[in-house]
C-alpha cells in the first residue's frame, strides 16, 4: 500500500490514477525546485505524468528538462506516496502516484519549455517551508536525514 498524503478522495468524485516521477535535486547544498505560476503559484520537486509507452526514467529526465531546463544523472528511487487532487489543467480529478527520485543535476542547457514554469536554487529550509504539497515536503526530509 503507497502512503496517502493530503486529503483523503471525496467520495462524489471519480479519480483516475495518474503515476508521475519527481526530482530531489541537490545542488551544492541547494536544491533546484520548479516555480509553477497559475492561479496559486507553487513551489514543487520538478517532474510530472509518465506518458503512455514512456519508462518512468525516461519520463524524469524529459520533465527535468522540460520544467527546469537540466540534464540530470545517477536518478535513484527513494519511494512513492499518493495523494488525490483535481488537476485544473486537465479538467481531471486524479489519484496522482508520486514515484520520488533523488538525482545529480550536471548542467542547464535551456530555460524552462514548460509554460509558466520557472527554475528556483533554494536552500533546504527555504525548500521544506514553501513546498506546495506534503508528500515532496516528506521525502525531503527524509533524504536530509
Amino acid at each position: 500500500m503507497i502512503r496517502r498524503m493530503g486529503r483523503p478522495p471525496r467520495p462524489d468524485k471519480t479519480y483516475r490514477p495518474r503515476p508521475g516521477v519527481y526530482a530531489i535535486l541537490p545542488l551544492r547544498n541547494r536544491f533546484l525546485m520548479t516555480l509553477e505560476m497559475a492561479d496559486q503559484s507553487e513551489v514543487q520537486l520538478p517532474g510530472g505524468g509518465i506518458d503512455p509507452g514512456e519508462s518512468p526514467l525516461q519520463a524524469l529526465h524529459r520533465e527535468v528538462m522540460e520544467e527546469i531546463g537540466w540534464r540530470i544523472a545517477r536518478p535513484r528511487r527513494l519511494g512513492a506516496f499518493q495523494r488525490f487532487t483535481y488537476m485544473q489543467d486537465y479538467d481531471l480529478w486524479a489519484q496522482k502516484i508520486c514515484h520520488i527520485y533523488v538525482a545529480h543535476p550536471t548542467r542547464q542547457i535551456a530555460a524552462p519549455s514548460e509554460p509558466h514554469h520557472a527554475t528556483l536554487v533554494l536552500s533546504a529550509s527555504e525548500a521544506l517551508a514553501t513546498l506546495a504539497n506534503d508528500g515532496d515536503r516528506m521525502f525531503l526530509q527524509r533524504y536530509l536525514g
